[in-house]
C-alpha cells in the first residue's frame, strides 16, 4: 500500500497523532508527579532517578532490538502489539503498591513505549507519498507539543484531586480506546516485507564502520545528557526548594509547552537557512542561562519561576531541532533508517543515564529540599559545551 485518498489519510494521521500523544504523555507524566511519589513511597533523589532512567534504558534496549526485526512484520501488527503492551504497563503503574512494583511497571512501559514512535514514523513513511510526507510528519509530531500543553497539566490536575494513581489509570483507559480504534481503522502495511531485511550484525557493522555516524550520535548523546540531567528534577526542586504549591506545577508545563508551539517553527526556519552546527551552538550557549536559573532554584515569586522554566522549555527543547537535522544529514539515504534507529537507542540510553547520575549527585536535606541541584546544572552546561565541539565534527552527507 503506497497511497491513501486525502480523507482516509487525514484520519490515519489524526489517529497516529493520538498514539504519539499518549506515548509521550506516558513518558513525561512521571517527572512532574515526583513530589507525590517521593512522599508516597519515601523515595530519595537517587531512587527517583532510577524510576525515570528505568523507562529510558528499557526503551533503548528495545529500540536496538527493533532496529533489526521491525521490518519483518506488518506495521499494523507491530503497532497493535507494542501499544497493547504500553496500555497494560501503564495500568500496572496505577496498581503499583510500592516502589519496586512501580519500577517494574515503568520498565515494561519503556520496553513497549520506546518502540512505538519508530513504528508510527515507519507507517507514515510507507503510506504517505513523498510530496506530502513533510506535512504528515508535522501532524504526527504535534503529539509531542500537545503532550506538554494538555497531557501533563491534565495529569497533574488528576493527581491533585484524585491521587497520583489517577493519571495512569485515565491514560490506560484512553490507550485502550485508541487501541480499539487502531485495530478497526489502521490498514495492513506490508509493502516493506518484499525486501529482505539486513541481518542484525551485518547491518550494524556497516552502520558503525562510518566515523561520521559516531560523531552524529555523539551529538545526540551529549545533548540528552545535558537536558535529562536537569529535566526530571525541575518539579521536585520547585516544590521542595522554592516552596511552590504542587497545584501550580501544571502551569509550568502548560505555559512552557505552549511557548514551544511558537518557537519551534522559528528554530526550524533558522536551521533551514544557516549551518546546523552554528544554530545548535547558539541555542546551546543561550540555554545555559535558564539551566543555571532553574537549577539554582532561587527563592523568587512564582511569576519569575514560570519565566525561568518557560525559557528552559524554549531553548533546551529547541536544541534538539538542529541536533536532529545534523544526524539526519550525516549519512547516505540507504543507511538513514538504520542510523535513525540506532540514534533513537542512543537517545534513550543517554537520557536514562543522565537521570540516574544526576539523582546520585543529589541528596535530601532535613526539610526535604534537594541538595546539589546547582552542581547538576553546571554538569549540564559542561555536557552542552562538549556537544558543540562534537557538532562541528559532523560532516553533512545528504
Amino acid at each position: 500500500m503506497t497511497d491513501l485518498d486525502s480523507r482516509r489519510e487525514l484520519g490515519l494521521l489524526l489517529l497516529l497523532t493520538a498514539v504519539m500523544f499518549i506515548t509521550i504523555v506516558d513518558f513525561m507524566v512521571l517527572m512532574p508527579l515526583s513530589p507525590y511519589l517521593m512522599s508516597q513511597f519515601q523515595v530519595d533523589p537517587p531512587r527517583f532517578g532510577l524510576l525515570v532512567s528505568a523507562y529510558s534504558l528499557a526503551a533503548g534496549a528495545a529500540s536496538l532490538l527493533a532496529a533489526s526485526i521491525a521490518d519483518r512484520y506488518d506495521r499494523r501488527h507491530a503497532l497493535l502489539f507494542t501499544f497493547a503492551g504500553l496500555t497494560v504497563a501503564t495500568f500496572g503503574c496505577a496498581l503499583a503498591v510500592d516502589f519496586y512494583t512501580l519500577l517494574i511497571a515503568r520498565t515494561v512501559a519503556g520496553v513497549f513505549g520506546g518502540v512505538i514512535g519508530s513504528v508510527v514514523l515507519a507507517i507514515v513513511g510507507d503510506v504517505v507519498p513523498p510530496a506530502r510526507r513533510g506535512r504528515a510528519m508535522g501532524w504526527v509530531m504535534l503529539g509531542f507539543s500537545l503532550a506538554a500543553v494538555a497531557g501533563v497539566p491534565l495529569g497533574l490536575f488528576l493527581a491533585e484531586h484524585h491521587g497520583w494513581r489517577a493519571p495512569f489509570a485515565v491514560l490506560a483507559g484512553a490507550s485502550a480506546l485508541v487501541w480499539l480504534t487502531v485495530w478497526r481503522l489502521v490498514p495492513a502495511v506490508r509493502g516493506h516485507l518484499a525486501q529482505a531485511p539486513t541481518g542484525l550484525w551485518q547491518g550494524y557493522r556497516e552502520l558503525l564502520a562510518v566515523p561520521n555516524h559516531w560523531w552524529a550520535c555523539g551529538v545526540t548523546a551529549l545533548t540528552m545528557l545535558s537536558g535529562f540531567s536537569v529535566i526530571p528534577y525541575i518539579s521536585p526542586s520547585l516544590v521542595a526548594n522554592v516552596g511552590l504549591d504542587p497545584r501550580y506545577l501544571a502551569w509550568v508545563y502548560f505555559v512552557g509547552g505552549g511557548a514551544t508551539l511558537f518557537t519551534r517553527p522559528l528554530v526550524g526556519r533558522l536551521v533551514d537557512r544557516h549551518r546546523h552546527a552554528h544554530v545548535f551552538a547558539v541555542l546551546v550557549l543561550t540555554s545555559f542561562v535558564p539551566i543555571v536559573l532553574v537549577t539554582q532554584t532561587l527563592p523568587l515569586p512564582f511569576a519569575w519561576q514560570l519565566l525561568f522554566s518557560t525559557l528552559f522549555f524554549v531553548f533546551v527543547s529547541g536544541r534538539f531541532i538542529p541536533a536532529s537535522s545534523l544526524v539526519t544529514g550525516a549519512t547516505e539515504a540507504r543507511l538513514r533508517g538504520r542510523l535513525m534507529a540506532f540514534n533513537s537507542a542512543v537517545q534513550n540510553f543517554a537520557s536514562g543515564v543522565a537521570a540516574f547520575v544526576a539523582g546520585w549527585m543529589m541528596s535530601q536535606g532535613p526539610h526535604g529540599e534537594l541538595l546539589g541541584y546547582g552542581w547538576v546544572g553546571l554538569m549540564s552546561c559542561a555536557f552542552g559545551l562538549a556537544a558543540i565541539w562534537v557538532a562541528y565534527r559532523v560532516r553533512a552527507v545528504s
